[in-house]
């Protein structure tokens, strides 16, 4: 039974499923720059939604009338919370900025010799 390119590829995609994969030095290197980013990362998704939620909340005190039903005037209070999580929303990316450059420093000498050997091979 003769197998067309199309068959074997899918067999071949198959079977490399199950096979044991060989830890290398390029899995490493992707480990490392993973390991930098996925801090800082996951640091601007957090911080940048919840300020988010903080000024949306503000936005919903001045625009609707929920401040009358807990007994407050919402304007300012709703100024004050939009306004602070807005703070929040403008100092995400600068401080992303910080918190990756800082994990680079520290991982940089590994990284750069690590692929300094991978390139020389």
């Amino acid at each position: 039974m003769a197998i067309n390119n199309d068959q074997e590829f899918l067999v071949q995609k198959i079977r490399s499923q199950y096979t044991e994969k060989q830890h290398t030095e390029l899995d490493e290197l992707k480990a490392l720059d993973a390991k930098v980013r996925k801090p800082a990362n996951v640091f601007a998704y957090v911080y940048g939604s919840v300020s988010a939620i903080i000024m949306g909340a503000g936005m919903s005190l001045v625009m609707t009338d929920i401040g009358s039903v807990i007994g407050v005037t919402s304007m300012v209070p709703g100024i004050v919370v939009g306004v602070v999580g807005m703070g929040m929303a403008l100092s995400t990316y600068p401080i992303y900025k910080k918190l990756l450059d800082s994990r680079k420093k520290k991982f940089a000498p590994k990284i750069l010799k690590l692929s300094e050997k991978l390139m020389k091979q």
